[in-house]
């Protein structure tokens, strides 16, 4: 079933999960923007470059849809008030510029489809929120250690989603939440947003999210939520991922599940450096794997490159005919 595109962005990402077909996500914005040779070794990461170098957002972004991606993300994971103000920019020209990440994946869109006509499936756009310990640029979105209050969280999350929810993305994309109270702020703030959400988690193991708590416990937070229509893992090391899916899948049996784990390779924070290798066919296998389990979302994050998400948009497409 081809997913036309609507008239209202805000209704295009239920009409996808409605499709038979799984919906095939784009992997690791900063590892294509690493291999296209940008220097992102900073406290905003990928979205520095929506100052300093905005068309390699948009190339980053179009070689993961001619990859075969038919969702991308803005790259505004590390983008805030805050983060900007590093940069002594104001309030409103921070807001500026990750509404800019918007327009970005808009034009890298646009591109596409005026490459590829009448293809059926038009690809989504997620607004990429990262939680707290992303901005913090420490490594705590992967512990869930917060040196931070629930009024400071909601506050943090608050003005991020009002901007993003305004804008003309397909998914506000909640991702690589680490602890219970984060996803408890944003289960509350994301009931008063228009546009569908999905949250997705970081694990530590099989079975609880980065914090300790049990990934049953915190996605049963989403449980007949009226804008979260996905819930699932991301930036996880894959081996945990099937196991993960099957215990999403016991608290939110009537949900969407997505995932996009991490290459499994081992990131050394204190000199940003990787360890360990993964082949495209191993990310086409897992990927089956995963949807056979209930995945209905799949894709990758750091580490997975186009490669992959070509391996397994072809492993998608021999498995349709």
């Amino acid at each position: 079933m081809a997913m036309e595109r609507v008239s209202n962005p805000k209704t295009a990402f239920a009409e996808a999960l409605l499709c038979k077909a799984p919906i095939l996500l784009d992997g690791g914005l900063a590892t294509q923007l690493e291999a296209q040779g940008c220097d992102i070794n900073n406290v905003l990461w990928s979205a520095s470059l929506l100052k300093t170098g905005p068309q390699q957002i948009v190339d980053a972004s179009r070689a993961y849809l001619d990859a075969g991606a038919q969702c991308i993300a803005t790259a505004s994971y590390q983008a805030s008030r805050d983060g900007f103000a590093t940069l002594g920019l104001s309030a409103s020209e921070a807001d500026g510029l990750m509404l800019l990440s918007v327009a970005l994946a808009q034009r890298a869109r646009d591109e596409f489809q005026a490459d590829h006509p009448g293809r059926g499936r038009v690809p989504l756009i997620a607004a990429s929120i990262g939680p707290y310990g992303a901005t913090r640029h420490d490594g705590s979105e992967y512990t869930g250690c917060y040196d931070i209050g629930t009024a400071a969280l909601r506050a943090l999350h608050s003005e991020r989603l009002q901007l993003f929810d305004k804008s003309d993305v397909d998914v506000l994309a909640l991702e690589t939440i680490p602890s219970l109270l984060e996803a408890e702020v944003l289960a509350e703030l994301l009931r008063a947003c228009e546009t569908p959400a999905w949250v997705s988690f970081s694990c530590r193991d099989e079975g609880r999210i980065s914090d300790g708590t049990s990934i049953g416990e915190a996605a049963s937070l989403f449980r007949d939520h009226p804008t979260v229509r996905a819930v699932g893992i991301n930036c996880t090391p894959p081996q945990y991922v099937a196991p993960l899916i099957g215990e999403v899948r016991k608290a939110l049996p009537d949900t969407a599940i997505v995932v996009y784990p991490n290459s499994g390779e081992t990131y050394d924070v204190t000199d940003n450096s990787w360890s360990g290798t993964v082949s495209p066919m191993d990310c086409a296998a897992a990927a089956e794997e995963w949807i056979l389990a209930g995945a209905k979302l799949v894709g990758g994050c750091c580490r997975i490159g186009p490669g992959h998400i070509k391996a397994i948009a072809e492993r998608l497409e021999e498995n349709k005919k």
